[in-house]
């Protein structure tokens, strides 16, 4: 009898242990889903009003739509410490995972540190963070280092391979920091091409046409631009056209959105590195989904990038 109640008594710690180790049908902490089976997604962009960023939510609207997850977006605007309230707001309510386009690649470290800590997973889009200790996941981003070079590549063959260079910069971004990196080693890679200036334009375009008009001040004889993005390049060519140097400066920009792609048609802009942000935003839901599997995620996953220039621009209707 002794023996029997040790034996039932064994049995039912036994089972309490399995119970307690048993691995979960939802994922680890951080990952599980909400009550109610919701899988809910915090996301933080860098601003919602460029069409680079409406086009990268479109695409993680329709894979998460696809696999049932809940969005939470936001954005930033630009300013990293809205940007960590809202990443402070994911983590209060708990969501499975949050997804960050950095508006400052450093100082965001300290609000993903917080999510680590609270045991949501981190990934990144377009924009990597680069400060020590924070943990992310996956980072999801076109191949800017060689979108980088192929705008160097048009630059230089618009100017025959000869001529000065301005660059207006986003030093706090890490996607610039790499295509700016692209740009420099495949201009260095031609001797006769100079660059003279690289100034910040902060990624806005009334901002840049500033920068571009000091440029334009100090380097009358500037022959080329590259703004790494298209409100970079939009505000340069404002600037150029404001100076009376229409035709006489060329301009190189990044991300072909449509206001640039006319000015690309009208032969204002000479050509624009073009990206898949769509693309990006469904591979990032791709990345949590294989990471809530239990699969093996890819630290970082790039997209190619190609050319936008005139004759694409007549091509399309």
């Amino acid at each position: 009898m002794r023996l029997r109640s040790t034996w039932i008594i064994f049995t039912a710690l036994a089972l309490v242990w399995s119970g307690c180790n048993k691995k979960s049908d939802l994922p680890g902490p951080g990952k599980s889903a909400k009550p109610g089976g919701k899988f809910v997604i915090g996301v933080s962009l860098l601003t919602r009003t460029h069409p680079f960023y409406q086009d990268l939510e479109v695409g993680l609207n329709e894979a998460a739509g696809e696999n049932s997850y809940e969005l939470t977006i936001t954005s930033g605007e630009f300013d990293v410490a809205r940007q960590k309230d809202q990443v402070q707001d994911f983590i209060v309510r708990k969501v499975n995972a949050i997804i960050v386009s950095p508006c400052d690649s450093k100082s965001i470290g300290t609000a993903i540190q917080a999510a680590n800590a609270a045991g949501i997973p981190v990934f990144t889009a377009d924009i990597a963070c680069l400060a020590e200790g924070a943990k992310v996941v996956t980072h999801v981003a076109s191949d800017n280092v060689a979108g980088g070079r192929l705008a160097a590549q048009a630059l230089a063959q618009a100017l025959g391979g000869n001529g000065k260079i301005a660059i207006i910069d986003h030093p706090e971004v890490e996607s610039v920091i790499q295509r700016v990196a692209g740009f420099e080693e495949e201009i260095a890679k031609t001797p006769g091409l100079k660059v003279v200036a690289k100034l910040s334009g902060s990624g806005k375009k009334d901002q840049a046409f500033r920068t571009a008009e000091d440029i334009l001040q100090s380097h009358p004889d500037q022959d080329g631009i590259f703004g790494i993005n298209d409100d970079s390049a939009l505000g340069a060519l404002a600037a150029v056209e404001k100076a009376g140097k229409a035709g006489r400066v060329t301009i190189v920009g990044f991300d072909a959105v449509p206001e640039a792609r006319a000015a690309i048609k009208a032969g204002k802009i000479y050509a624009d590195v073009i990206q898949q942000p769509k693309l990006i935003g469904r591979q990032t839901i791709e990345a949590i989904k294989t990471y809530v599997s239990g699969g093996q995620t890819q630290p970082v996953v790039l997209i190619p990038c190609g050319l936008f220039t005139q004759t694409e621009a007549l091509a399309t209707k």
